[in-house]
């Protein structure tokens, strides 16, 4: 079995390298053998995200998964079929390739109703030859008749054999019992105290400078190719005489690979950092600006509620003036609307300019993200406001009363509001609190969540 534990590389008395702790399990196989209903059903409510990118690829569906106690990264990496059979084969190739650099387990599906497809023989060859465990998932056994389908798939050679039907659920407990048997539990994982900053961004925008600028050393093969490093590492960064983890997600390492694979490792690289951070820089370019991929790394690291700072990189490269650092600055917390209360620095990882500022920003939004404010403090200085400003009546006319407030979470703040009408409460309303809320107390860089409650 795959030990899925950290791993620890040591390089000096106070530099290494550690690969990243979430297991990640990989579905791999040709289109229609039912590896996004499968996918699904792991997945359940906690909700997929979905890259719809058009090319070599189909969706790329990577989301958070759990079973007994046990949380992993669950991807599916589909293909589309376009016209040439020989893109198809390569997409195929492509995604697997990735699967077995990176994944913790695979799972190779095949559809016993098909039968054994010459890109199934193919794809457990590169399996084979690579080393790696993997499952074969022989799908569609919907009953005890379509057992007899399951003998010619022995071919393909492996002893972790598992007919399941992704459709109706049948024997993937069994499965999964298997897969993570030796999956830690993640309510018994020692916490590590130590800060833990995560720095994601865009391919070539400065990511792997920026570590290196800050460790001293050049511990990142750093080039303008974009995706030159090939692992998510970690690095210890002592600062003022404490560890602070910095996590580098630079991404592929470009071989022949297409922009679309370095874009899916990528993106894996990024959701696995985030949830292991206690705070995301998201490093941007000067020159090009905020840009769509930008905003969807943002909403992540909103989603995940972690702390969130926006490092606009290769600021000495921008012609300014005395107004150009607040102008860029208003024109980035536009775009970025609701989740315009990020903490925004301009550095330059070449010229290390502000970039131990930004190490002490980082400090000060993970303290600000388990700072509590007490309930008395809470309900003398916002329920005033609130009585001056009250929720939007309901439809049917009733009036909707917030009568207490109070704050609990222990990795960020979360605020109950405890009123007559909890489901009614409008969305502007909502986002009218968290600004009074971030009026009144520093919660700079801090997401947040309001829950609303009856009394």
């Amino acid at each position: 079995m795959i030990q899925a534990h950290y791993f620890f590389l040591f390089f000096s008395e106070n530099h290494y390298f550690v690969y990243m702790k979430t297991p990640l399990v990989v579905i791999v196989g040709r289109p229609n053998v039912g590896k996004s209903t499968f996918y699904n059903r792991l997945i359940g409510r906690r909700g997929a995200i979905v890259d719809d990118s058009s090319g070599v690829t189909r969706d790329r569906n990577y989301g958070e998964s759990e079973w007994a106690g046990k949380n992993f990264i669950l991807i599916d990496t589909g293909g589309y079929v376009p016209a040439s059979e020989d893109i198809f084969e390569k997409a195929i190739r492509e995604q697997v390739e990735i699967a077995i650099l990176e994944a913790d387990v695979i799972l190779f599906m095949v559809d016993v109703k098909t039968g054994i497809n010459p890109i199934d023989t193919e794809i457990a060859n590169m399996l084979r030859n690579s080393g790696k465990d993997f499952y074969l998932l022989i799908n569609k056994v919907d009953s005890e008749k379509h057992e007899l389908g399951m003998a010619e798939f022995y071919k393909l050679a492996t002893d972790k054999v598992f007919d399941i039907s992704s459709l109706g659920g049948r024997k993937v407990g069994d499965l999964l019992d298997e897969v993570t048997s030796n999956f830690e539990e993640s309510i018994e994982e020692e916490k590590d105290s130590r800060l833990k900053i995560a720095i994601i961004g865009r391919p070539n925008v400065g990511k792997s400078s920026l570590v290196n600028s800050l460790l001293g050393k050049d511990r990142i093969i750093v080039t303008d190719i974009p995706g030159t490093t090939r692992d998510s590492i970690n690095s210890v960064l002592k600062y003022y005489g404490e560890e602070i983890i910095l996590i580098d997600t630079a991404g592929l390492r470009k071989k022949k690979r297409v922009q679309e694979s370095i874009e899916f490792y990528s993106n894996i690289r990024t959701l696995k950092a985030i949830g292991d951070c206690d705070v995301a820089v998201v490093m941007i370019d000067a020159q090009i600006g905020l840009e769509k991929q930008d905003q969807k790394i943002i909403n992540e690291v909103e989603r995940w509620k972690k702390g969130l700072i926006i490092a606009v990189n290769k600021w000495d490269l921008v012609t300014k003036n005395v107004n150009s650092a607040n102008k860029y600055k208003q024109e980035m917390t536009d775009k970025l609307g609701a989740i315009n209360y990020a903490e925004i620095i301009f550095i330059s990882a070449l010229t290390k300019q502000r970039i131990f500022k930004l190490i002490d920003i980082c400090n000060s939004v993970s303290l600000k993200r388990s700072n509590k404010i007490s309930t008395t403090k809470l309900n003398k200085d916002l329920l005033p406001e609130i009585q001056k400003h009250p929720p939007p009546a309901t439809k049917s006319g009733r009036e909707v009363k917030i009568k207490y407030i109070t704050q609990f979470g222990d990795n960020y703040p979360i605020f109950a509001f405890f009123c007559n009408y909890p489901k009614h409460v409008a969305d502007n309303y909502k986002r009218y609190l968290e600004n009074l809320i971030r009026r009144y107390y520093d919660f700079k860089g801090v997401p947040m969540t309001l829950s609303f409650r009856e009394k």
